[in-house]
């Protein structure tokens, strides 16, 4: 957690560029949103200026420290880093071996053809997992490029994207659709 002023300048700026620079995932507080904190934080840290840096619960130090450790390459094995996109679309689509990403979810379809693609899937008596993109716009957008397939839903057996409606109608009438939600195909 950075303990930051959100000041549109300064050493607070310079902070959450430079983790911002190394992929570091971070979240802040604004000292200047709690006068109890921003004084008391300086007491129980024994460091009187902001901002101060802290992994895992412990005080890492300032900007000057930070900057310290970042030049001895220090700063890369210390603090989490953020996860890619891509890795993170990756650990989504293989999350179950047949995966569909939908405006809603099983429960509750929302769009019509979200609504259809979950009748057709209902059907098969295959098990599968569903994302709901509404929820999520970074996932929404990068999947998009990621798969190269400009629309939703998108259905993936084994990590590789099958389609949407339109090719999932089209295996349902030719009798693929099971051997492919199967990954026999």
């Amino acid at each position: 957690l950075l303990s930051a002023a959100s000041a549109p300048a300064g050493f607070s700026k310079q902070m959450v560029e430079l983790l911002s620079r190394h992929g570091i995932s971070f979240s802040t507080f604004d000292v200047f949103s709690d006068e109890e904190v921003r004084q008391g934080l300086k007491t129980f840290s024994k460091w009187p200026t902001y901002p101060q840096l802290y992994v895992a619960g412990e005080l890492i130090g300032g900007l000057d420290i930070v900057k310290e450790l970042e030049a001895s390459g220090e700063l890369d094995t210390l603090c989490p880093k953020a996860q890619k996109l891509e890795d993170r679309l990756k650990s989504l689509i293989n999350k179950a071996p047949v995966m569909l990403f939908m405006k809603g979810n099983k429960q509750m379809a929302k769009c019509g053809f979200s609504k259809q693609i979950i009748e057709i899937m209902n059907n098969t008596g295959i098990d599968y997992e569903t994302f709901d993109i509404l929820e999520d716009e970074e996932v929404r957008q990068g999947l998009k490029t990621f798969s190269n397939w400009p629309t939703y839903p998108q259905l993936y057996v084994k990590g590789e994207l099958v389609g949407g409606l339109d090719i999932v109608k089209e295996l349902k009438e030719s009798g693929e659709l099971l051997p492919v939600l199967k990954g026999e195909n």
